[in-house]
């Protein structure tokens, strides 16, 4: 009956999520036309310079932007200090989040330009766009008009983001729950085609993955045998490329692995316990991502009007990390 209840939980949300099916009121591109011309270059200058000098930031820097949707909204939530350490980026799958320095220096860049005007919010969405054409990925336009949230908590980041062990069935679940669909899901898990991971989230996949020193028979064993090099057994700490030889560079090596059953996650391989997963999953594998780009812009912004803030609710931080 619990189970049973969850599911039409989701389906409900999802419904209320979608009803308008479209973009919600007061997002829109270009909202900053007026108010702050220059603002959408300042961030892709600022972007830019970063990336340049190290290259590594941008898988961090799309990141920060999916943890924040997924936890109250595209809201700048994440990006909230705690004295106490109760915050979402204190909780334990935030705490190897990076890149925050970034969105502070352009933060303050445009501050400079236009004082009390952009959202954090907004300059989370337009740093993640940015960061992704920076490594050869897809351009597309970004809806501004986030407001900024107050409210940051740890236990919320504990139950609403979706940890890398996650099965098929959790995933939809969790995606449905915020309105997005079975193909967001796949073409988002995309996003690992750049950026590196800690040992930590695929150990168990080596070594203990049903508690008995078994490794996960889903993994390719050539690919273990690899990873064994990198993470030794309780390695928490190493890092490992998402999508190796390519982890700098936006593109659809991702399905490949996935496909040849070297996905680092088990969510990754989960996308092979699905129809509607597989077959993406193995469309783009064949095609060397032919739609994947154009999928992956639409289905960003579809996350980017996740429980969005506007017109006169939250604020607009003058420092991101703190709220007004």
């Amino acid at each position: 009956m619990t189970s049973f209840l969850l599911v039409v939980k989701a389906i409900f949300l999802a419904f209320v999520f979608n009803l308008a099916n479209g973009q919600p009121e007061g997002l829109k591109i270009g909202f900053y036309e007026k108010t702050c011309p220059y603002a959408e270059a300042i961030v892709k200058k600022t972007v830019d310079q970063v990336l340049s000098v190290v290259p590594s930031l941008s898988g961090p820097l799309l990141r920060l932007h999916f943890h924040d949707c997924f936890v109250r909204g595209c809201e700048a939530s994440v990006l909230l200090n705690s004295p106490t350490h109760e915050a979402e980026k204190d909780a334990v799958p935030n705490q190897t989040l990076r890149g925050f320095q970034i969105i502070d220096k352009v933060k303050s860049a445009v501050e400079e330009e236009c004082p009390g005007t952009v959202s954090c919010a907004d300059i989370l969405a337009l740093v993640a766009r940015d960061a992704t054409v920076a490594t050869m990925g897809p351009f597309y336009q970004v809806e501004t008009g986030r407001r900024d949230g107050r409210v940051s908590n740890i236990t919320e980041a504990l139950n609403n983001l979706i940890p890398p062990t996650a099965n098929i069935s959790r995933l939809k679940a969790g995606f449905l729950e915020k309105g997005l669909s079975v193909k967001d899901l796949v073409v988002l898990s995309g996003g690992h085609t750049i950026g590196i991971s800690h040992c930590s989230s695929f150990n168990n996949r080596l070594y203990n993955f049903t508690g008995k020193g078994d490794t996960d028979p889903t993994l390719d064993p050539h690919y273990i045998a690899r990873l064994e090099l990198a993470c030794e057994p309780g390695d928490q700490n190493s890092i490992v490329e998402m999508d190796p030889g390519s982890f700098l560079t936006f593109d659809g090596d991702y399905f490949v692995d996935v496909e040849k059953r070297r996905g680092l996650f088990q969510s990754d391989a989960a996308l092979l316990d699905d129809s509607e997963t597989k077959t993406y999953v193995e469309l783009q594998a064949s095609t060397h991502g032919s739609t994947f780009f154009e999928d992956f812009g639409v289905s960003m912004v579809n996350m980017g009007r996740i429980g969005v803030l506007t017109g006169d609710t939250g604020e607009v931080r003058k420092v991101c990390s703190v709220v007004n």
